[in-house]
């Protein structure tokens, strides 16, 4: 017999990996608070279908509803034969159609014939069609007390939310790898075959959390090995690479060795290239959790092998699509690298030495030179006006804000400084010596005034000598060289 077959469970006890649903079900056995309708869903092999089964007897055993059922009463030994007529297993995969629903729900009109229930469990209920469900609904919510519905599938969410709220869900977990582990150590420690342990590992990691698939797969490896399961007669059975190879592959990406990841590649490339990336998963995954890569590495290689995943659509070439991905791999670790040499430097770096110095004094310009730096200003927006200005401006002083020149200019810079001087030189002002300074100016013709006044007068008062001379000459030729004459000066 088939181990899968010879160590099924009979008993809630022998279930593994599902405690908790087995306490709730034993406590509603032993506490007699049944509901009339069970879902049993999670991962093919977690015990959905036995756990149904060992649930199924437990109701009809002549000492039940119990959780230890006594193994020996009629109801008992027909239900562990698989030939109970009160305990009805439908496969809806291949059932699924109303008019079989129908036949069921006419079956259940019955009284059970020699146990306490009549038990319907469906397998696959997710199969049935919306007709079949339709026509469930009712029997499903208000069967007679004697039915019992208990239904399995691995796709709750393909069911109709009627089928859900009128059921007691139970989700079967994925299984521990570790607890199917210790599971299949018995086993073989009972069928007495030797085995090594990295073969036993990579036979649970192939069956991927299913009990079933695994004791499938130590079947056909205790045929394959002869008497003895080892890595290599199990690596050469399932058809998969040694996870071996795998770290080394890494451990050549990690230090950029692309010769030897091209050699590895090489021995691995007739191998089915799904396979190859599942074990490449499964290493990203356990170097996750064990710290062994940095996580913004770990996230680079994930999308790395998503682009591949979809390239094998598109390419069977296994050997460009293998060197492909991992020589992204060997480049994505760079930047990585370059931030490790980066930290290393900032430790060795004397932040000290980098504060930034104090910046030296700078001397505060006379305002001559601000006016030397306005004429510069000036020449470089427009050379004549700037020539104008130098030429016909003198500064005088700048005091409280207040600029005075004097302003001596022909005619043609006159012009030049009625048309720029708001465009240009006042906007220059505001920028040198400050916004809101203001202008005044000396201009040269207040000067030129008082100089021809001056002038004027020293011509009148010469004028005035030269005539007075006259007079006193007449006076002598009238009076006489004798007569003394006296000067009489105006003040």
């Amino acid at each position: 017999m088939v181990l899968a077959l010879k160590y099924r469970p009979k008993r809630f006890e022998e279930i593994i990996g599902q405690d908790a649903i087995v306490k709730t079900l034993t406590n509603s056995l032993d506490k007699n608070r049944l509901a009339h309708a069970y879902l049993f869903s999670g991962l093919r092999g977690a015990g959905k279908t036995t756990t149904a089964r060992i649930f199924a007897k437990a109701l009809q055993c002549e000492n039940g509803p119990t959780s230890n059922p006594c193994e020996k009463c009629e109801n008992c030994v027909m239900a562990n034969e698989n030939r109970h007529i009160d305990i009805i297993e439908m496969d809806a995969a291949s059932n699924r159609k109303i008019e079989d629903i129908r036949e069921l729900i006419e079956h259940t009109k019955y009284k059970p014939s020699v146990g306490k229930y009549k038990i319907f469990i469906i397998d696959e209920v997710h199969m049935l069609t919306n007709e079949a469900f339709n026509a469930l609904l009712k029997t499903l919510e208000e069967p007679p007390e004697y039915v019992k519905f208990i239904m399995a599938t691995t796709d709750p969410l393909k069911l109709p939310a009627t089928i859900l709220s009128r059921v007691q869900h139970f989700r079967f977990n994925k299984i521990k790898n570790s607890i199917i582990e210790n599971y299949l150590i018995k086993i073989l420690a009972i069928e007495n075959v030797e085995f090594d342990e990295e073969a036993l590992r990579l036979i649970i990691k192939s069956a991927k959390g299913s009990v079933r698939d695994s004791l499938t797969l130590l079947d056909q490896a205790i045929a394959f090995s002869k008497g003895r399961i080892d890595l290599d007669s199990v690596v050469e059975m399932l058809g998969v690479i040694n996870p071996e190879i795998i770290n080394e592959i890494f451990e050549a990406v990690k230090s950029g060795d692309k010769k030897r990841i091209k050699e590895i590649i090489e021995e691995i490339k007739d191998y089915d290239i799904e396979s190859i990336i599942d074990e490449v998963i499964i290493y990203l995954k356990d170097a996750l959790f064990e710290g062994s890569l940095p996580l913004i590495t770990v996230q680079r290689f994930f999308n790395i092998v998503a682009d591949v995943k979809e390239l094998i659509k598109y390419n069977t070439d296994n050997e460009f699509v293998l060197t492909l991905m991992f020589f992204r791999m060997t480049e994505a670790m760079k930047p990585h690298k370059i931030d490790d040499l980066i930290k290393s430097f900032e430790k060795k770096i004397d932040i000290e030495t980098y504060k930034p110095q104090k910046e030296p004094k700078i001397l505060k310009k006379t305002p001559e030179d601000m006016f030397k730096e306005l004429i510069v200003k000036i020449k470089e927006k427009d050379i004549d006006l700037g020539v104008c200005f130098e030429t016909s401006v003198k500064f005088i002083s700048f005091e409280n804000g207040v600029l005075t020149w004097e302003s001596c200019p022909d005619e043609m810079c006159k012009e030049q400084f009625k048309r720029y001087f708001s465009p240009v030189i006042r906007p220059l002002i505001n920028e040198i010596f400050g916004i809101g300074t203001k202008i005044e100016p000396i201009r040269c013709e207040k000067k030129n005034e008082m100089l021809e006044v001056k002038k004027t007068e020293k011509r009148e008062s010469s004028i005035l000598q030269d005539k007075s001379e006259e007079v006193i000459n007449k006076v002598r030729e009238i009076f006489g060289s004798d007569v003394k004459i006296e000067k009489i000066v105006h003040k």
